[in-house]
């Protein structure tokens, strides 16, 4: 991570170098952001409903970090890697929800060209960390359920550390790709973003230089951190349904099928909606419609992945009463 983290300076580096000399890269020294709507009468409304949301991702993820850390029956690595997706959640929310809540009640509603750049390098490198975070989530499960006696062996700690290093690693390259190509494009006179945060297409659409390369690598690196994931969850889990259909306890099968339930539910929202934006060229996707779908995985989706992780798992509901001291009073 440490390599790949210590370019992040360097691209922005570059973006303030562009702003100093305007003349031979870009025309554009800042974008306004269209937003979610252009309805005055919603700002409002949107910026509570939004302000609310981002606060339960906050609470809910800092929350579950805290309960995983504090417990140690939740020291294992099954809660290891559901941490390590809080963390990635926490960081994609905050990537692009406070300049919305700014935008919803600003007049204008500008982003300098460097501010831009860091806001789509870091939601980049946590949309696809969250992408391999999720896979190997899904390996943990199927090493659980299908190799149950070598559990310990096979996901031993240095497994789940460096499982986890390679997921930041894979997602700061994929970021610095696209940040790097895009810092070579020219943006001239037309600065409207029709979007509600610094994204891949919504600026590519405003370039005024070829952005064929660009859409290629979008292309071929949305299939690869989407895609490739996506096909080893998918593998995962007809191993695990195979696994389970063969025990013969309905209890065994049950406690099987819960603890898988909750990871299923995140994978099919993040990469639905996720899929839907990246996966087909910009000029068949609807902006508006994108938009729509980047809500889910931007906003609601780490909203949603503590409380789905929390109120259908009984550790961690046993955990978290546990500290709070009210399995005393029940007990």
């Amino acid at each position: 991570m440490t390599p790949s983290a210590a370019s992040t300076p360097s691209v922005l580096q570059e973006a303030a170098e562009r702003i100093r000399d305007p003349g031979n890269h870009s025309m554009v020294t800042e974008f306004i952001l269209a937003g979610l709507t252009q309805r005055p009468d919603l700002q409002l409304p949107l910026f509570f409903l939004f302000l609310g949301i981002y606060v339960v991702t906050v609470v809910g993820n800092l929350g579950l970090i805290t309960l995983i850390g504090l417990s140690s029956p939740l020291h294992t690595p099954m809660y290891y890697f559901l941490s390590s997706l809080s963390f990635i959640d926490l960081c994609h929310s905050s990537a692009v929800t406070p300049k919305m809540l700014v935008n919803f009640v600003t007049k204008k509603n500008t982003i300098s060209y460097p501010g831009c750049m860091a806001q789509l390098y870091f939601f980049l490198v946590f949309a696809i960390a969250e992408c391999h975070m999720l896979a190997a989530m899904a390996y943990d499960r199927y090493v659980a359920i299908c190799n149950p006696l070598l559990y310990n062996v096979i996901m031993s700690y240095h497994v789940c550390f460096w499982l986890t290093m390679g997921v930041y690693i894979l997602g700061f390259i994929g970021s610095t790709i696209h940040t790097s190509f895009m810092l070579r494009l020219f943006f001239c006179k037309i600065n409207v973003v029709n979007h509600y945060f610094c994204d891949l297409f919504p600026l590519l659409e405003l370039s005024c230089s070829s952005i064929y390369i660009n859409e290629l690598l979008v292309l071929c690196l949305s299939a690869f951190n989407i895609l490739m994931p996506a096909l080893t969850i998918l593998a995962s889990y007809i191993f695990i349904i195979a696994s389970i259909l063969r025990i013969t306890s309905t209890e065994g099968r049950s406690k099987a099928f819960s603890t898988c339930s909750s990871h299923i539910s995140a994978v099919a929202i993040f990469f639905g909606s996720a899929a839907f934006m990246y996966l087909q060229p910009s000029s068949v996707s609807s902006m508006d419609q994108g938009k729509v779908s980047s809500v889910f995985y931007t906003v609601v989706v780490p909203m949603l992945n503590p409380l789905i992780y929390s109120l259908r798992n009984k550790d961690v509901k046993y955990a978290l009463r546990k500290i709070l001291g009210i399995e005393q009073v029940h007990g």
